[in-house]
């Protein structure tokens, strides 16, 4: 993709497609749906009228009108499935358009992630409503929206990593026929977010059917003894009662079992059903001819003792179905009394686990990945003017150019740069209220992340030193453990002091410190802690009101960088441009908004 518009084009023709293809298919449904009831009505009239005809009428009429009609009913579902199918992919081509217009109501946030705690999910807004994560998030499995969280709140720090992710998400950004795929599959049956931990903790679980030594012996005897009746029934040996009643003898002993089975099949039986979507999307993982190193690593491990992960899979589905055959009284009972046939399937299902329970957790942390790596392709398709990072392996350094925010409107957005490529080294910025200040730190602390995950970034070009990220940018304080603003924010600086003596390389990003206490107390402590910064060898960019702090320059001339965003007061009205300029704020508008307001501001 070269362009937005063509992206958006795209779109839009896939739902035109859809429309057309769901129309021609919803009039196939009709007309089959007519087509079968002619059937059977035609079918039980003729029984009807011909019921006292011979055997060989009646047969044809059988199988002129209800032989069909069972074939039109599996064709029927047929249309069903695809008209399902097609809805759902009107549904997320509709959904793109609206993210791309910045509503991702439709997907999900991650509220739970939520935690003010966080080194920087918090402050730089990565969780809840109208989030980076909900921004990105495409996934369709528990494990995958998991995996994806899991890369937001802990970034990669490691070049080869991180460069690697990018080849996966660039291989996979044009594939959209593949992704769409998985995402639909993904969405008609979705499961339940405890799926994972419940197939893991199934396949962590000892067998106990096949431990047992008498079970296995019956599931030999019981059949023999009803063979032997029969044959000696069909003998005239003995009579067909004996064989008649070891039938009812085993269907009573089946019966002690019906607990055991029942409360396995209600605990985990519609968890591992669900397998048969997984396999489906492993098998399309399977399939791709993969470039990428990590989608090779992926697609090694989909592979089991036997065939791949996907045909182990689809086994252990079909076997649960089968299982379920037991819900149907007749069924169990005929099955029951001359097979001992639930115990039989229950020991097919152990003896599954027993051959796969190893791999099953990496194939479903497989798909898990996939499901995540298709998201950030997502983001990359939908996004052909954003640019890949170039990781640098020299501490430390970040530059990037025309860098904005990639939840603010693109018609809007006001791009900046910024420029750091030495250790230590801090930037400060100074401005008036409402400047752009705290907007330019969320718009770095956002891109670095995404930078670090892999993912494209909202800038022209970007190149950067993967340190831990951490921010103080929404410090509050807590009720609850009776704490202080002022204590709050200490205890994240401590952290920050106690991570770079413990030698750990930081980018810190600060919006106004210590702006819990007086003036002289901040003013005192803010140039103390950054002198630390400086002792400890770190990088970083520090928001203020203190135009003091700029100051800092004639300490350190080669180690801090002072920029600035204005703001400008004409006829009487106060205007910002966003731009970034260097050096340090000379307009503040605290007093000309207070009068703005009708509040009187005596001249000192």
């Amino acid at each position: 993709m070269t362009s937005l518009n063509e992206v958006i084009a795209t779109y839009q023709r896939l739902i035109a497609e859809a429309q057309k293809n769901l129309s021609t298919v919803k009039n196939k449904i009709y007309r089959i749906g007519t087509v079968r009831l002619l059937l059977f009505i035609a079918g039980v009239a003729g029984i009807f009228q011909f019921y006292d005809e011979s055997w060989l009428i009646l047969c044809s009429i059988v199988v002129v009108t209800f032989i069909p009609f069972l074939v039109l009913v599996k064709y029927h579902n047929r249309l069903f499935y695809r008209k399902d199918y097609l809805e759902k992919e009107i549904e997320i081509n509709k959904n793109e358009l609206s993210a791309i217009q910045y509503d991702t109501s439709c997907f999900d946030g991650g509220k739970e992630y939520v935690d003010p705690s966080h080194l920087y999910s918090y402050d730089i807004d990565l969780f809840g409503n109208n989030s980076l994560f909900q921004y990105l998030n495409r996934t369709v499995t528990s494990f995958g929206k998991e995996k994806l969280a899991a890369w937001f709140i802990k970034h990669l720090d490691n070049k080869q990593e991180i460069e690697e992710r990018q080849e996966a998400v660039r291989e996979l950004a044009p594939e959209l026929a593949m992704r769409q795929r998985f995402r639909i599959l993904g969405l008609l049956y979705k499961g339940e977010a405890s799926d994972g931990k419940n197939i893991n903790e199934w396949a962590r679980s000892e067998s106990f059917y096949r431990t047992k030594t008498y079970f296995r012996i019956a599931l030999l005897v019981i059949p023999l003894i009803n063979f032997a009746l029969l044959v000696l029934g069909i003998l005239g040996v003995l009579s067909f009662t004996w064989l008649g009643l070891s039938f009812v003898f085993f269907v009573i002993c089946s019966f002690t079992l019906q607990k055991g089975i029942t409360n396995f099949q209600t605990s985990y039986g519609k968890k591992l059903k669900i397998l048969a979507t997984y396999a489906v999307l492993m098998k399309i993982i399977e399939k791709r001819t993969a470039s990428a190193t990590t989608l090779k690593k992926l697609q090694s491990k989909l592979s089991a003792k036997e065939g791949s992960a996907s045909a182990a899979v689809e086994q252990l589905a079909a076997e649960m179905n089968t299982l379920d055959q037991r819900n149907n009284v007749i069924v169990f009972t005929i099955l029951n009394g001359f097979l001992f046939w639930e115990l039989r399937q229950v020991m097919r299902i152990e003896k599954w686990k027993e051959n796969h329970a190893k791999e099953l957790p990496i194939w479903l942390e497989v798909l898990g990945e996939m499901d995540a790596l298709c998201s950030l392709a997502t983001f990359d398709f939908n996004h052909p003017d954003y640019a890949y990072a170039e990781i640098s392996a020299q501490p430390f350094e970040l530059t990037a150019k025309n860098m904005g925010h990639p939840l603010m409107n693109r018609d809007k957005c006001v791009k900046n740069n910024v420029e750091m490529s030495k250790r230590p080294f801090f930037v400060i910025i100074t401005g008036a209220n409402m400047a752009g200040k705290s907007t330019y730190l969320r718009t770095i602390g956002v891109n670095y992340l995404l930078a670090c995950i892999g993912a494209p970034v909202c800038c022209e070009q970007m190149k950067l030193y993967p340190s831990h990220l951490i921010t103080s940018l929404r410090t509050s304080d807590s009720l609850t453990d009776n704490e202080s603003y002022f204590f709050a924010e200490l205890k994240r600086l401590k952290l920050i002091i106690d991570k770079l003596n413990a030698k750990e390389e930081l980018f810190i990003i600060l919006d106004e410190i210590l702006k819990g206490t007086n003036s002289m107390d901040k003013q005192k402590g803010s140039f103390a802690l950054i002198k630390q910064f400086m002792t400890l060898q770190a990088n970083g960019i520090i928001a203020t009101h203190d135009l003091l702090l700029g100051s800092l320059v004639d300490v350190f001339p080669d180690n801090i960088h002072n920029d600035c965003f204005e703001a400008e007061i004409t006829n009487n009205e106060l205007t910002f441009s966003y731009r970034l300029k260097e050096g340090v704020a000379q307009n503040m508008n605290a007093c000309f908004l207070m009068k703005k307001m009708g509040i009187v501001v005596d001249n000192v």
